[in-house]
Protein backbone atom coordinates (compact mmCIF):
# COMPACT_ATOMS: atom_id res chain seq x y z
CA UNK A 1 0.00 0.00 0.00
CA UNK A 2 1.36 3.36 -0.88
CA UNK A 3 1.35 6.29 1.71
CA UNK A 4 0.53 9.27 0.57
CA UNK A 5 2.39 13.15 1.82
CA UNK A 6 1.73 16.40 1.06
CA UNK A 7 4.89 18.97 0.99
CA UNK A 8 4.60 21.62 3.35
CA UNK A 9 8.01 23.25 3.05
CA UNK A 10 8.04 26.67 5.59
CA UNK A 11 9.17 29.29 3.01
CA UNK A 12 6.65 32.25 2.40
CA UNK A 13 5.22 31.36 -1.57
CA UNK A 14 3.27 34.37 -1.19
CA UNK A 15 6.13 36.72 -1.60
CA UNK A 16 7.97 35.17 -4.17
CA UNK A 17 4.52 35.31 -6.24
CA UNK A 18 4.41 39.28 -5.45
CA UNK A 19 8.28 39.90 -6.13
CA UNK A 20 8.28 37.58 -9.64
CA UNK A 21 4.89 38.41 -10.44
CA UNK A 22 3.73 34.79 -11.00
CA UNK A 23 0.68 33.09 -9.19
CA UNK A 24 0.43 31.50 -5.68
CA UNK A 25 -0.16 27.76 -6.65
CA UNK A 26 3.31 28.69 -9.31
CA UNK A 27 5.11 29.95 -6.35
CA UNK A 28 4.13 26.93 -4.10
CA UNK A 29 5.28 24.66 -6.75
CA UNK A 30 8.68 26.11 -7.07
CA UNK A 31 9.03 26.28 -3.74
CA UNK A 32 8.83 22.75 -3.06
CA UNK A 33 11.29 22.02 -5.59
CA UNK A 34 13.99 24.44 -3.57
CA UNK A 35 13.75 26.68 -6.11
CA UNK A 36 14.30 29.57 -3.91
CA UNK A 37 17.26 31.49 -4.42
CA UNK A 38 16.30 34.60 -6.56
CA UNK A 39 18.91 33.40 -9.43
CA UNK A 40 17.52 30.28 -9.62
CA UNK A 41 13.99 31.36 -9.48
CA UNK A 42 15.13 34.58 -12.38
CA UNK A 43 16.43 32.04 -14.83
CA UNK A 44 13.74 29.47 -13.43
CA UNK A 45 10.90 31.79 -14.81
CA UNK A 46 12.69 33.44 -17.44
CA UNK A 47 14.97 30.88 -19.35
CA UNK A 48 16.98 33.17 -21.80
CA UNK A 49 20.14 32.32 -23.59
CA UNK A 50 21.39 35.91 -21.73
CA UNK A 51 21.16 34.22 -18.67
CA UNK A 52 23.55 30.87 -18.83
CA UNK A 53 26.75 31.13 -17.24
CA UNK A 54 29.75 33.01 -17.73
CA UNK A 55 31.97 29.70 -19.23
CA UNK A 56 35.27 31.30 -18.46
CA UNK A 57 34.66 31.02 -14.60
CA UNK A 58 35.27 27.19 -15.42
CA UNK A 59 38.74 25.56 -14.06
CA UNK A 60 40.74 25.11 -16.65
CA UNK A 61 38.14 26.27 -19.64
CA UNK A 62 40.31 29.20 -21.21
CA UNK A 63 43.56 27.14 -20.98
CA UNK A 64 41.69 24.20 -22.53
CA UNK A 65 40.78 26.85 -25.37
CA UNK A 66 43.82 28.15 -25.79
CA UNK A 67 45.73 25.20 -26.04
CA UNK A 68 42.63 23.69 -28.79
CA UNK A 69 43.76 26.97 -30.66
CA UNK A 70 47.40 26.93 -30.88
CA UNK A 71 46.67 23.10 -31.92
CA UNK A 72 44.23 24.50 -34.70
CA UNK A 73 47.07 27.09 -36.28
CA UNK A 74 49.86 24.30 -35.89
CA UNK A 75 47.73 22.01 -37.81
CA UNK A 76 47.93 19.25 -35.05
CA UNK A 77 46.02 16.04 -35.57
CA UNK A 78 42.84 16.28 -32.42
CA UNK A 79 41.41 13.44 -32.00
CA UNK A 80 37.79 13.28 -29.91
CA UNK A 81 37.70 9.86 -27.55
CA UNK A 82 33.63 10.09 -26.84
CA UNK A 83 31.58 7.39 -24.89
CA UNK A 84 28.74 5.58 -26.08
CA UNK A 85 25.29 6.95 -24.03
CA UNK A 86 23.29 9.25 -25.62
CA UNK A 87 25.32 12.39 -23.76
CA UNK A 88 29.13 10.74 -25.05
CA UNK A 89 27.46 10.67 -28.89
CA UNK A 90 26.04 14.04 -28.35
CA UNK A 91 28.97 15.82 -26.97
CA UNK A 92 31.41 13.74 -29.62
CA UNK A 93 28.91 14.76 -32.11
CA UNK A 94 29.20 19.13 -30.44
CA UNK A 95 32.90 18.98 -30.16
CA UNK A 96 33.73 17.17 -33.78
CA UNK A 97 31.46 19.99 -36.13
CA UNK A 98 33.03 22.61 -33.81
CA UNK A 99 36.12 22.13 -34.63
CA UNK A 100 35.74 21.59 -37.65
CA UNK A 101 33.86 25.08 -38.25
CA UNK A 102 37.28 26.37 -36.23
CA UNK A 103 39.43 24.24 -38.97
CA UNK A 104 40.53 21.48 -37.23
CA UNK A 105 42.55 18.43 -38.51
CA UNK A 106 39.90 16.34 -35.91
CA UNK A 107 38.09 12.72 -35.93
CA UNK A 108 36.79 10.72 -33.45
CA UNK A 109 36.85 7.15 -31.59
CA UNK A 110 34.06 5.74 -29.33
CA UNK A 111 34.73 2.95 -27.32
CA UNK A 112 32.87 -0.09 -28.08
CA UNK A 113 30.74 -0.79 -24.74
CA UNK A 114 31.31 -4.61 -24.27
CA UNK A 115 34.97 -5.09 -26.13
CA UNK A 116 36.36 -1.69 -24.29
CA UNK A 117 34.06 -0.77 -21.72
CA UNK A 118 33.63 2.91 -20.45
CA UNK A 119 36.09 5.72 -21.36
CA UNK A 120 39.70 6.39 -22.50
CA UNK A 121 41.93 3.31 -22.46
CA UNK A 122 45.32 1.82 -22.94
CA UNK A 123 44.46 0.81 -26.16
CA UNK A 124 42.53 3.65 -27.47
CA UNK A 125 45.96 5.66 -26.50
CA UNK A 126 48.46 3.28 -28.32
CA UNK A 127 46.36 3.42 -31.62
CA UNK A 128 46.18 7.14 -31.20
CA UNK A 129 49.63 7.20 -31.12
CA UNK A 130 50.33 4.92 -34.04
CA UNK A 131 48.03 7.75 -35.80
CA UNK A 132 50.13 10.33 -35.38
CA UNK A 133 47.24 11.84 -33.18
CA UNK A 134 48.99 14.55 -31.47
CA UNK A 135 46.13 15.57 -28.90
CA UNK A 136 43.60 14.17 -27.17
CA UNK A 137 40.31 15.45 -26.13
CA UNK A 138 37.81 13.44 -23.72
CA UNK A 139 33.69 13.64 -24.32
CA UNK A 140 31.99 12.90 -20.88
CA UNK A 141 34.59 10.46 -19.55
CA UNK A 142 37.97 10.99 -18.55
CA UNK A 143 37.85 12.11 -14.77
CA UNK A 144 38.87 8.60 -13.67
CA UNK A 145 41.13 7.65 -16.28
CA UNK A 146 44.23 8.23 -14.03
CA UNK A 147 46.30 5.31 -15.85
CA UNK A 148 45.17 5.81 -19.39
CA UNK A 149 45.61 9.61 -19.43
CA UNK A 150 49.31 9.05 -17.68
CA UNK A 151 50.25 6.79 -20.07
CA UNK A 152 49.23 9.24 -23.29
CA UNK A 153 51.72 11.82 -21.00
CA UNK A 154 54.22 9.61 -21.50
CA UNK A 155 54.01 8.97 -24.95
CA UNK A 156 54.01 12.98 -25.93
CA UNK A 157 50.64 13.16 -26.31
CA UNK A 158 48.24 16.48 -25.08
CA UNK A 159 45.01 15.25 -23.44
CA UNK A 160 42.27 17.40 -22.55
CA UNK A 161 39.63 16.63 -20.35
CA UNK A 162 36.08 17.16 -20.66
CA UNK A 163 33.79 15.96 -18.15
CA UNK A 164 31.18 16.19 -15.08
CA UNK A 165 30.82 12.55 -13.35
CA UNK A 166 32.18 12.48 -9.76
CA UNK A 167 35.82 13.69 -9.03
CA UNK A 168 37.25 9.47 -8.03
CA UNK A 169 39.29 9.62 -4.95
CA UNK A 170 41.62 6.79 -2.61
CA UNK A 171 40.73 6.56 0.85
CA UNK A 172 43.94 6.90 2.93
CA UNK A 173 44.90 5.09 5.88
CA UNK A 174 42.66 7.20 8.49
CA UNK A 175 39.77 6.43 6.06
CA UNK A 176 39.20 9.90 4.98
CA UNK A 177 38.99 10.43 0.98
CA UNK A 178 41.25 12.15 -0.83
CA UNK A 179 40.54 13.45 -4.45
CA UNK A 180 42.89 12.27 -6.95
CA UNK A 181 43.82 13.70 -10.12
CA UNK A 182 45.31 12.68 -13.86
CA UNK A 183 48.19 14.50 -15.29
CA UNK A 184 46.27 15.78 -18.73
CA UNK A 185 46.99 19.52 -19.52
CA UNK A 186 43.41 20.61 -18.78
CA UNK A 187 40.67 19.18 -16.87
CA UNK A 188 37.72 20.88 -17.71
CA UNK A 189 34.15 19.63 -14.98
CA UNK A 190 32.48 21.55 -12.67
CA UNK A 191 32.82 19.13 -9.93
CA UNK A 192 36.47 19.81 -9.31
CA UNK A 193 36.56 21.40 -5.88
CA UNK A 194 38.48 24.48 -6.89
CA UNK A 195 36.03 25.08 -9.84
CA UNK A 196 33.91 28.35 -9.37
CA UNK A 197 31.54 27.68 -11.95
CA UNK A 198 28.53 28.08 -10.22
CA UNK A 199 26.12 25.35 -11.69
CA UNK A 200 27.94 21.83 -10.92
CA UNK A 201 25.07 19.99 -12.70
CA UNK A 202 25.97 20.20 -16.46
CA UNK A 203 25.89 16.93 -18.59
CA UNK A 204 28.90 16.46 -20.84
CA UNK A 205 27.46 17.71 -23.20
CA UNK A 206 26.43 20.91 -21.64
CA UNK A 207 30.43 21.01 -20.44
CA UNK A 208 31.94 20.66 -24.07
CA UNK A 209 29.30 23.20 -25.32
CA UNK A 210 30.62 25.79 -22.19
CA UNK A 211 34.85 25.01 -23.80
CA UNK A 212 32.98 25.95 -27.35
CA UNK A 213 31.46 28.77 -26.48
CA UNK A 214 35.43 30.46 -25.04
CA UNK A 215 36.63 28.48 -28.53
CA UNK A 216 34.48 30.51 -30.72
CA UNK A 217 35.40 34.05 -28.96
CA UNK A 218 38.80 33.23 -29.46
CA UNK A 219 38.97 32.62 -32.68
CA UNK A 220 36.51 35.36 -33.10
CA UNK A 221 34.03 33.59 -34.73
CA UNK A 222 29.88 34.84 -33.82
CA UNK A 223 29.30 33.59 -30.65
CA UNK A 224 25.76 33.34 -31.72
CA UNK A 225 26.76 30.29 -34.39
CA UNK A 226 27.77 27.52 -31.19
CA UNK A 227 23.71 28.94 -30.22
CA UNK A 228 23.10 26.40 -32.99
CA UNK A 229 24.25 23.25 -30.71
CA UNK A 230 21.78 24.23 -27.87
CA UNK A 231 18.89 21.74 -29.44
CA UNK A 232 22.06 18.82 -29.03
CA UNK A 233 22.30 19.87 -25.76
CA UNK A 234 18.97 19.44 -24.87
CA UNK A 235 18.89 15.95 -26.25
CA UNK A 236 21.93 15.11 -24.09
CA UNK A 237 20.27 16.65 -20.53
CA UNK A 238 17.00 15.14 -20.88
CA UNK A 239 18.78 11.83 -21.51
CA UNK A 240 21.30 12.14 -19.17
CA UNK A 241 18.53 12.18 -16.38
CA UNK A 242 20.90 15.64 -14.72
CA UNK A 243 18.73 18.25 -12.64
CA UNK A 244 16.61 20.28 -15.16
CA UNK A 245 16.86 23.60 -13.09
CA UNK A 246 19.18 26.58 -13.97
CA UNK A 247 21.22 26.72 -16.78
CA UNK A 248 19.83 22.89 -18.07
CA UNK A 249 16.05 24.40 -17.93
CA UNK A 250 17.93 27.30 -20.10
CA UNK A 251 19.25 24.58 -22.69
CA UNK A 252 16.22 22.35 -22.72
CA UNK A 253 13.67 25.27 -22.87
CA UNK A 254 15.19 27.14 -25.80
CA UNK A 255 16.54 23.09 -27.30
CA UNK A 256 13.40 22.19 -27.57
CA UNK A 257 11.71 25.01 -29.30
CA UNK A 258 14.72 24.42 -32.20
CA UNK A 259 14.60 20.69 -32.01
CA UNK A 260 10.63 21.39 -33.59
CA UNK A 261 12.26 23.10 -36.58
CA UNK A 262 15.41 21.33 -36.69
CA UNK A 263 17.38 21.45 -40.24
CA UNK A 264 20.11 18.48 -38.98
CA UNK A 265 19.37 16.02 -41.52
CA UNK A 266 20.25 12.70 -39.31
CA UNK A 267 17.59 14.03 -36.35
CA UNK A 268 14.83 14.54 -39.64
CA UNK A 269 15.41 11.54 -40.28
CA UNK A 270 15.26 9.76 -36.96
CA UNK A 271 11.85 11.80 -36.48
CA UNK A 272 10.12 10.64 -39.57
CA UNK A 273 11.05 6.77 -38.75
CA UNK A 274 10.30 6.57 -34.99
CA UNK A 275 6.84 8.21 -36.31
CA UNK A 276 6.66 11.51 -34.57
CA UNK A 277 7.25 13.98 -37.31
CA UNK A 278 3.89 15.82 -36.97
CA UNK A 279 3.92 16.03 -33.66
CA UNK A 280 4.91 18.52 -31.17
CA UNK A 281 8.36 17.18 -29.64
CA UNK A 282 8.73 17.24 -26.05
CA UNK A 283 10.82 16.29 -23.43
CA UNK A 284 9.34 12.64 -23.53
CA UNK A 285 9.87 12.22 -27.08
CA UNK A 286 13.93 12.83 -26.29
CA UNK A 287 13.87 10.83 -23.41
CA UNK A 288 11.38 7.72 -24.68
CA UNK A 289 11.50 8.02 -28.46
CA UNK A 290 15.16 10.09 -30.01
CA UNK A 291 17.23 9.07 -27.18
CA UNK A 292 16.80 4.95 -27.17
CA UNK A 293 17.27 4.62 -30.28
CA UNK A 294 20.36 6.63 -30.25
CA UNK A 295 21.46 5.00 -27.17
CA UNK A 296 20.40 1.89 -29.23
CA UNK A 297 23.77 1.96 -31.40
CA UNK A 298 26.17 1.69 -28.21
CA UNK A 299 24.03 -1.03 -26.47
CA UNK A 300 23.56 -3.13 -29.16
CA UNK A 301 25.92 -2.20 -32.19
CA UNK A 302 28.41 0.12 -32.13
CA UNK A 303 27.73 4.26 -31.11
CA UNK A 304 29.88 5.47 -33.30
CA UNK A 305 26.63 5.02 -36.35
CA UNK A 306 24.53 7.19 -34.29
CA UNK A 307 27.19 9.84 -34.37
CA UNK A 308 27.62 9.50 -38.38
CA UNK A 309 23.53 9.81 -38.13
CA UNK A 310 24.25 13.53 -36.41
CA UNK A 311 27.18 14.20 -39.00
CA UNK A 312 26.02 13.02 -42.25
CA UNK A 313 24.73 15.79 -45.05
CA UNK A 314 23.64 12.64 -47.14
CA UNK A 315 19.53 12.22 -46.83
CA UNK A 316 20.01 8.73 -48.45
CA UNK A 317 22.84 7.76 -45.69
CA UNK A 318 20.38 9.58 -43.43
CA UNK A 319 17.48 7.15 -43.83
CA UNK A 320 19.62 3.87 -43.46
CA UNK A 321 21.27 4.84 -40.19
CA UNK A 322 17.97 6.29 -39.11
CA UNK A 323 15.90 3.03 -39.77
CA UNK A 324 18.51 0.95 -38.42
CA UNK A 325 18.84 2.95 -35.24
CA UNK A 326 14.98 2.22 -35.42
CA UNK A 327 14.93 -1.75 -35.61
CA UNK A 328 18.11 -1.67 -33.49
CA UNK A 329 15.91 0.32 -30.54
CA UNK A 330 12.98 -2.27 -31.34
CA UNK A 331 15.11 -4.90 -30.75
CA UNK A 332 16.35 -3.26 -27.42
CA UNK A 333 13.29 -3.10 -26.17
CA UNK A 334 12.08 -7.05 -26.95
CA UNK A 335 15.36 -8.25 -25.40
CA UNK A 336 14.61 -5.69 -21.95
CA UNK A 337 11.04 -7.26 -21.74
CA UNK A 338 12.32 -11.03 -21.79
CA UNK A 339 14.68 -9.87 -18.93
CA UNK A 340 12.17 -8.00 -16.82
CA UNK A 341 9.77 -10.63 -16.86
CA UNK A 342 12.85 -13.16 -15.72
CA UNK A 343 13.42 -11.36 -13.04
CA UNK A 344 10.14 -10.67 -12.28
CA UNK A 345 9.64 -15.00 -12.21
CA UNK A 346 13.07 -15.00 -10.18
CA UNK A 347 11.75 -12.48 -7.13
CA UNK A 348 8.65 -14.22 -6.94
CA UNK A 349 9.80 -17.95 -6.95
CA UNK A 350 12.68 -17.55 -4.60
CA UNK A 351 13.88 -15.95 -1.65
CA UNK A 352 15.08 -12.91 -3.31
CA UNK A 353 11.41 -11.61 -2.70
CA UNK A 354 12.56 -11.31 0.79
CA UNK A 355 15.46 -9.51 0.77
CA UNK A 356 15.69 -4.90 0.84
CA UNK A 357 17.81 -4.83 -1.33
CA UNK A 358 17.62 -7.11 -4.86
CA UNK A 359 21.00 -9.12 -6.55
CA UNK A 360 19.47 -11.02 -8.86
CA UNK A 361 21.69 -13.05 -11.23
CA UNK A 362 20.69 -13.47 -15.05
CA UNK A 363 23.45 -14.34 -16.83
CA UNK A 364 21.16 -14.65 -20.21
CA UNK A 365 20.80 -10.51 -19.99
CA UNK A 366 22.73 -8.67 -22.30
CA UNK A 367 25.10 -6.98 -20.47
CA UNK A 368 24.33 -3.62 -21.87
CA UNK A 369 20.61 -3.87 -21.00
CA UNK A 370 20.99 -4.81 -16.89
CA UNK A 371 20.93 -1.59 -15.73
CA UNK A 372 17.53 -0.88 -17.57
CA UNK A 373 15.97 -4.06 -16.29
CA UNK A 374 17.42 -3.08 -13.33
CA UNK A 375 15.56 0.67 -13.42
CA UNK A 376 12.22 -1.19 -14.30
CA UNK A 377 12.16 -4.27 -11.05
CA UNK A 378 13.13 -1.12 -8.83
CA UNK A 379 9.70 0.73 -10.03
CA UNK A 380 7.56 -2.38 -9.68
CA UNK A 381 8.78 -3.27 -6.15
CA UNK A 382 10.56 0.03 -4.75
CA UNK A 383 13.45 -2.17 -3.46
CA UNK A 384 17.02 -1.07 -4.64
CA UNK A 385 18.04 -4.02 -7.67
CA UNK A 386 21.13 -4.84 -9.16
CA UNK A 387 21.13 -7.27 -12.08
CA UNK A 388 24.13 -9.53 -12.42
CA UNK A 389 24.88 -10.86 -16.53
CA UNK A 390 27.64 -12.90 -17.63
CA UNK A 391 30.39 -10.81 -19.47
CA UNK A 392 33.46 -13.34 -20.85
CA UNK A 393 35.06 -15.34 -17.98
CA UNK A 394 33.60 -12.69 -15.14
CA UNK A 395 30.19 -11.03 -14.07
CA UNK A 396 28.85 -8.07 -14.68
CA UNK A 397 26.42 -5.91 -12.67
CA UNK A 398 23.76 -2.68 -13.16
CA UNK A 399 22.38 -1.43 -9.97
CA UNK A 400 19.11 1.50 -9.69
CA UNK A 401 18.40 2.48 -6.09
CA UNK A 402 16.00 4.50 -4.41
CA UNK A 403 15.80 7.34 -2.29
CA UNK A 404 17.61 7.35 0.59
CA UNK A 405 19.61 4.21 0.01
CA UNK A 406 23.08 5.48 -1.67
CA UNK A 407 23.71 2.53 -3.76
CA UNK A 408 27.82 3.88 -4.56
CA UNK A 409 28.36 4.45 -0.94
CA UNK A 410 26.64 0.74 -0.06
CA UNK A 411 28.89 -0.72 -2.28
CA UNK A 412 32.03 0.94 -1.37
CA UNK A 413 31.08 -1.40 2.19
CA UNK A 414 31.63 -4.80 -0.13
CA UNK A 415 34.42 -3.23 -2.20
CA UNK A 416 36.84 -6.66 -0.96
CA UNK A 417 33.66 -8.46 -3.09
CA UNK A 418 34.15 -6.26 -6.25
CA UNK A 419 36.55 -6.27 -8.78
CA UNK A 420 35.76 -2.83 -9.55
CA UNK A 421 32.77 -0.73 -9.53
CA UNK A 422 31.58 3.05 -9.62
CA UNK A 423 28.27 5.14 -9.56
CA UNK A 424 26.39 7.45 -7.44
CA UNK A 425 23.59 7.31 -4.85
CA UNK A 426 20.53 6.59 -7.76
CA UNK A 427 22.70 3.99 -10.04
CA UNK A 428 26.15 1.97 -10.18
CA UNK A 429 27.78 -0.22 -12.17
CA UNK A 430 30.40 -3.21 -10.86
CA UNK A 431 31.89 -6.33 -12.25
CA UNK A 432 33.22 -9.38 -10.00
CA UNK A 433 33.77 -12.79 -9.52
CA UNK A 434 30.80 -15.23 -10.52
CA UNK A 435 31.25 -16.91 -7.38
CA UNK A 436 30.91 -13.40 -5.52
CA UNK A 437 27.43 -12.63 -6.09
CA UNK A 438 25.65 -14.88 -3.78
CA UNK A 439 28.08 -13.28 -1.03
CA UNK A 440 27.40 -9.83 -1.99
CA UNK A 441 23.90 -10.36 -2.01
CA UNK A 442 23.94 -11.83 1.58
CA UNK A 443 26.40 -8.65 2.72
CA UNK A 444 24.21 -5.61 1.13
CA UNK A 445 21.48 -7.30 3.10
CA UNK A 446 22.93 -7.83 6.08
CA UNK A 447 24.47 -4.62 6.28
CA UNK A 448 21.68 -2.64 4.96
CA UNK A 449 19.95 -0.14 7.45
CA UNK A 450 16.62 0.13 5.10
CA UNK A 451 13.21 -0.24 7.07
CA UNK A 452 9.75 -1.15 5.44
CA UNK A 453 9.03 2.09 5.67
CA UNK A 454 11.92 3.08 3.31
CA UNK A 455 10.29 0.20 1.16
CA UNK A 456 6.87 1.43 1.08
CA UNK A 457 5.91 3.40 -2.24
CA UNK A 458 5.34 7.17 -1.68
CA UNK A 459 3.14 9.43 -3.30
CA UNK A 460 4.43 12.74 -2.58
CA UNK A 461 1.82 15.99 -3.57
CA UNK A 462 2.27 19.62 -4.29
CA UNK A 463 -0.79 20.47 -2.48
CA UNK A 464 -4.68 19.52 -1.87
CA UNK A 465 -6.38 21.20 -4.93
CA UNK A 466 -10.04 21.16 -5.33
CA UNK A 467 -11.30 20.52 -8.54
CA UNK A 468 -13.51 23.43 -8.44
CA UNK A 469 -9.91 25.28 -9.25
CA UNK A 470 -9.23 23.51 -11.81
CA UNK A 471 -9.25 25.79 -14.65
CA UNK A 472 -7.93 26.62 -18.54
CA UNK A 473 -6.07 29.36 -16.56
CA UNK A 474 -4.82 27.08 -14.38
CA UNK A 475 -3.76 24.58 -16.78
CA UNK A 476 -2.31 27.50 -18.90
CA UNK A 477 -0.09 28.44 -15.78
CA UNK A 478 1.29 25.08 -15.00
CA UNK A 479 2.65 24.90 -18.81
CA UNK A 480 5.04 27.86 -17.59
CA UNK A 481 6.70 24.84 -15.65
CA UNK A 482 7.64 22.68 -18.64
CA UNK A 483 9.92 21.14 -19.65
CA UNK A 484 9.37 18.51 -17.06
CA UNK A 485 12.64 16.44 -15.74
CA UNK A 486 14.13 15.43 -13.23
CA UNK A 487 14.07 18.47 -9.82
CA UNK A 488 11.31 19.54 -11.87
CA UNK A 489 8.69 16.94 -11.60
CA UNK A 490 5.40 17.12 -13.29
CA UNK A 491 3.12 18.76 -10.58
CA UNK A 492 1.02 16.24 -9.05
CA UNK A 493 -2.50 17.41 -6.70
CA UNK A 494 -4.23 15.69 -4.74
CA UNK A 495 -8.06 15.71 -3.55
CA UNK A 496 -9.98 13.49 -0.97
CA UNK A 497 -13.63 11.73 -1.08
CA UNK A 498 -14.38 12.66 -4.71
CA UNK A 499 -17.72 10.92 -6.23
CA UNK A 500 -17.61 8.19 -9.01
CA UNK A 501 -20.21 9.37 -11.50
CA UNK A 502 -19.81 6.92 -14.59
CA UNK A 503 -16.46 4.46 -15.64
CA UNK A 504 -15.25 3.06 -19.07
CA UNK A 505 -12.71 1.29 -19.93
CA UNK A 506 -11.21 2.23 -23.62
CA UNK A 507 -8.41 1.47 -26.26
CA UNK A 508 -7.94 -1.37 -28.35
CA UNK A 509 -6.38 -2.81 -25.04
CA UNK A 510 -8.97 -1.95 -22.85
CA UNK A 511 -5.82 -0.52 -20.89
CA UNK A 512 -7.59 3.09 -19.99
CA UNK A 513 -9.91 3.73 -17.72
CA UNK A 514 -12.32 7.10 -18.26
CA UNK A 515 -14.19 8.48 -15.02
CA UNK A 516 -16.74 10.83 -14.92
CA UNK A 517 -15.82 12.62 -11.40
CA UNK A 518 -18.51 14.90 -9.09
CA UNK A 519 -16.65 18.45 -7.66
CA UNK A 520 -18.20 19.73 -4.68
CA UNK A 521 -20.18 22.73 -6.28
CA UNK A 522 -21.87 19.72 -8.19
CA UNK A 523 -19.44 20.05 -11.56
CA UNK A 524 -18.58 17.32 -13.61
CA UNK A 525 -14.98 16.82 -14.71
CA UNK A 526 -13.10 13.92 -16.97
CA UNK A 527 -10.73 12.01 -15.32
CA UNK A 528 -8.30 9.58 -17.20
CA UNK A 529 -6.11 6.36 -15.62
CA UNK A 530 -3.30 4.41 -17.40
CA UNK A 531 -2.45 2.30 -15.12
CA UNK A 532 -3.38 -1.24 -13.63
CA UNK A 533 -7.24 -1.12 -14.32
CA UNK A 534 -7.55 -4.80 -12.60
CA UNK A 535 -5.82 -3.52 -9.41
CA UNK A 536 -8.59 -0.35 -9.24
CA UNK A 537 -11.23 -2.80 -9.73
CA UNK A 538 -9.71 -4.68 -7.16
CA UNK A 539 -9.55 -1.75 -4.97
CA UNK A 540 -13.00 -1.12 -5.69
CA UNK A 541 -14.51 -4.50 -5.03
CA UNK A 542 -13.32 -4.93 -1.97
CA UNK A 543 -14.33 -1.78 -0.60
CA UNK A 544 -17.96 -1.66 -2.22
CA UNK A 545 -18.58 -4.52 -3.92
CA UNK A 546 -18.95 -5.66 -7.49
CA UNK A 547 -22.57 -4.22 -7.63
CA UNK A 548 -21.16 -0.90 -7.50
CA UNK A 549 -18.59 -1.33 -9.65
CA UNK A 550 -21.57 -2.65 -12.51
CA UNK A 551 -22.96 0.54 -11.55
CA UNK A 552 -20.29 2.67 -11.86
CA UNK A 553 -19.76 1.37 -16.16
CA UNK A 554 -23.68 1.43 -16.14
CA UNK A 555 -23.49 5.02 -15.25
CA UNK A 556 -25.82 4.45 -12.35
CA UNK A 557 -26.14 6.19 -8.96
CA UNK A 558 -22.97 4.24 -6.90
CA UNK A 559 -21.62 5.19 -3.44
CA UNK A 560 -17.90 4.66 -4.63
CA UNK A 561 -15.84 7.55 -3.30
CA UNK A 562 -11.85 7.90 -4.18
CA UNK A 563 -8.96 10.06 -3.43
CA UNK A 564 -7.50 11.03 -6.43
CA UNK A 565 -3.48 12.42 -6.70
CA UNK A 566 -3.53 13.96 -10.62
CA UNK A 567 -2.23 16.74 -13.02
CA UNK A 568 -5.19 18.64 -14.75
CA UNK A 569 -4.51 18.72 -18.47
CA UNK A 570 -6.41 19.14 -21.71
CA UNK A 571 -7.93 16.83 -23.85
CA UNK A 572 -8.34 17.61 -27.21
CA UNK A 573 -10.46 14.82 -29.21
CA UNK A 574 -12.06 14.93 -32.77
CA UNK A 575 -11.92 19.07 -32.82
CA UNK A 576 -13.21 19.42 -29.21
CA UNK A 577 -11.28 20.67 -26.50
CA UNK A 578 -11.81 20.06 -22.70
CA UNK A 579 -10.24 19.95 -19.34
CA UNK A 580 -9.53 16.74 -17.84
CA UNK A 581 -7.59 14.95 -14.89
CA UNK A 582 -4.69 12.69 -15.19
CA UNK A 583 -4.96 10.62 -12.52
CA UNK A 584 -1.62 9.17 -11.12
CA UNK A 585 -3.07 7.50 -8.02
CA UNK A 586 -6.20 6.74 -6.05
CA UNK A 587 -7.12 5.22 -2.94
Amino acid sequence: MKKWYIKNKKIDYKIISQRFGISEIISKLLVNRDIVEDNLLKNFIHPSLENLHNPRLMQDLEKAAQIIKDKISSKDKIRIIGDYDVDGVISSYILFESLKRCGADVDYEIPDRIKDGYGINIDIVNKSKEDGIDTIITCDNGISAIDPIKHAKDLGITVIVTDHHNIPFVENESGNRVFISSKADAIINPKQDKCKYKFKSLCGAGVVFKLIEVLYEELEIDKKECYKFIEFVAIATVCDVVDLVDENRIFVKNGIEMLNKTENIGLKALIKETGIENKTISTYHLGFVIGPCINASGRLDNAKKGLRLLITKDEKEANILAKELYELNQQRKDMTQKGVEKAIELVETTDIRKDKVFVIHIPEVHESLAGIVAGRIREKYNVPTIIVTKSEDKSKGSGRSIEGYDMFEELLKCKSLLDRFGGHPMAAGLSLETYNIEPLRRKLNELTELTEEDLTPKVNLDMQLPLDCVNYDLIQDLRTLEPFGKANPKPLFGEKNIRLIRGSILGQNRNVLKLKLLTRNGSCIDGIYFGDIEEFEKVVIDKYGADELDRLYQGKNNNINLDIAFYPDINEYNGNISIQLVIENFR
